[in-house]
């Protein structure tokens, strides 16, 4: 942190430094992680009614942990995406990320809620999930514009497909759900045609088997951690 003369203002004013950008992300990963963030939009499901259709047993404890893995996803979505803008010196594209980390808080949100409806909890394990992700942002940051965006666009296909299914596996009458899932698919190809759009390169081939290997290793312990 540097200091600045202002001959404005005639008084000593301070000059952001890399600790305070480093803060910042601190204080939007408690924040994320404590489930205090809120959605700027509205929640898909809307409120919820008598008449909606009461789910089994088995059948609410199946959404929650579908909606845990979804809730982990945004997690790492929203941390990947912070870091990645934290390392990109390109300030037009540094905004497309942090545009798309600001949509990725709704999907967190909404899905917090829809675990709170099915009186379920999050994953306790996303503090973990959190800075794997975030480490991951910094070290893709770091490969340049074309690659950076590639890693959005590659986490946004992943992410879509992974959505789809969980589309088909969940509880027939299970809409709530189902409203707030396709909405965030929906959201998801935005993002990725955002980053196709201002110049995403395909990711190699290992990278892509990585990225699917992790996202297994997660999909899986966070349906039930």
């Amino acid at each position: 942190m540097t200091l600045t003369n202002s001959l404005e203002s005639g008084r000593w004013q301070r000059r952001a430094g890399p600790l305070d950008a480093l803060l910042s992300e601190v204080g939007q990963a408690l924040q994320v992680l404590d489930g205090t963030v809120s959605h700027d939009r509205p929640y898909p499901a809307g409120p919820a009614t008598a008449g909606d259709p009461v789910l089994s047993a088995d059948e609410a404890r199946h959404a929650a942990g579908l909606m845990r893995v979804n809730h982990v996803g945004e997690i790492c979505a929203q941390a990947l995406y912070r870091g990645q803008a934290l390392g990109c010196q390109d300030g037009s594209v540094r905004a497309v990320l942090l545009q798309a980390a600001a949509e990725e808080t709704d999907h967190l949100a909404w899905c917090r809620q829809r675990l709170d409806e099915l009186q379920s909890r999050p994953s306790l394990l996303n503090p973990l999930w959190y800075v794997g992700a975030f480490s991951l942002g910094l070290a893709a940051s770091r490969a340049g514009v074309p690659y950076n965006l590639g890693f959005m666009a590659e986490t946004e296909r992943q992410v879509e497909e992974h959505l789809n299914g969980h589309l088909d596996t969940l509880p027939g009458q299970d809409d709530r759900s189902r409203q707030v899932v396709t909405q965030m698919r929906d959201d998801e190809i935005g993002h990725r045609t955002t980053a196709e759009n201002h110049g995403a390169v395909p990711l190699p081939a290992p990278i892509r088997g990585v990225m699917r290997l992790m996202s297994r290793l997660m999909t899986t312990t966070a349906y039930r951690i």
